[in-house]
């Protein structure tokens, strides 16, 4: 059965995303991104462009959104003029938003008391999986909205993890994202005091990300270093304000994270250095400069 689908924000992952939930799924798209110039590809493949987020969610059955941050969701979803209150009764809200676990509660208990069913499905993955529809889905969720939506999730995703309950999937993205920051900084050093050793940049850069200690996807990041090509797949800013997230949930829980609260300070001083909107693995070029 065709369901009306809304899509809210079409950056660099939710418009690749939107895209294939409009070429693969059985669906009527209505799209609603800040900038209108994002949502003319989709409109010329048959997504309808609403005005505003309230207008694009009204006739949903299925909301997804992926946004930059909480303020943005806040302001977007949640505010006096969110969408949420304009979705219809028991339609189902997907955040695919990375923010963090507190938030997404609140998030869901909002929903809840204006009739509106909330799941969290952030992803892993970057522009290039989000592109092929490729990205691993982290969805916190009950039984039944999970089996009601996966076949959507499907479209966009070649794995889709039920971690748990609401708020389980915004939690466990957090520990991918403490890995991933860490494990590109890692990297970035080791390169560097490589080639002061007298390694080509080449050696290395063909050397270790086969190894058997370094994380698949170095040897893509790797590749952007050695051309120097930064175009952003996942931004530097965004990274950085991911683990600024981390940080405040690891405070809630009472957790230290020492080597992730650094890490979350070298990106930071790469953000404010200029190279916040290029890929995360601009933090090579920052420290090599620095």
């Amino acid at each position: 059965m065709t369901q009306t689908v809304a899509f809210i924000g079409l950056g660099i992952m939710g418009s690749r995303m939107a895209a294939n939930l409009l070429d693969k799924g059985d669906v009527n798209l209505i799209v609603f991104n800040r900038s209108t110039e994002a949502a003319k590809p989709l409109k010329d493949k048959g997504a309808k462009v609403a005005d505003s987020a309230a207008d694009a969610v009204r006739q949903a059955d299925v909301v997804f959104s992926m946004l930059a941050s909480p303020p943005v969701v806040e302001d977007m979803a949640l505010g006096e003029n969110g969408f949420v209150s304009a979705m219809a009764e028991n339609a189902l809200w997907v955040d695919c938003s990375t923010v963090n676990p507190s938030f997404t509660e609140y998030a869901a208990e909002v929903a809840r008391a204006r009739g509106i069913r909330f799941m969290d499905a952030p992803v892993a993955g970057t522009r290039e999986p989000a592109a092929s529809g490729e990205l691993t889905f982290l969805v916190g969720a009950d039984d039944e909205d999970f089996q009601s939506v996966e076949p959507l999730l499907q479209t966009m995703g070649k794995k889709i993890v039920h971690v748990g309950q609401v708020g389980r999937g915004t939690a466990f993205k957090m520990l991918v994202n403490a890995m991933l920051a860490q494990s590109m900084l890692a990297f970035a050093e080791t390169t560097l005091l490589g080639e002061k050793l007298g390694f080509s940049r080449d050696f290395l850069m063909d050397t270790l990300p086969n190894l058997p200690v370094t994380p698949p996807f170095i040897g893509g990041k790797a590749e952007l270093i050695r051309n120097g090509d930064f175009d952003a797949q996942f931004p530097l800013e965004l990274m950085h304000k991911d683990l600024h997230l981390l940080e405040q949930t690891a405070y809630e829980v009472g957790q230290p994270l020492y080597l992730a609260n650094l890490a979350k300070e070298v990106y930071g001083s790469a953000s404010s250095s200029g190279w916040g909107r290029k890929d995360f693995a601009s933090v090579f070029e920052f420290l090599n400069r620095h």
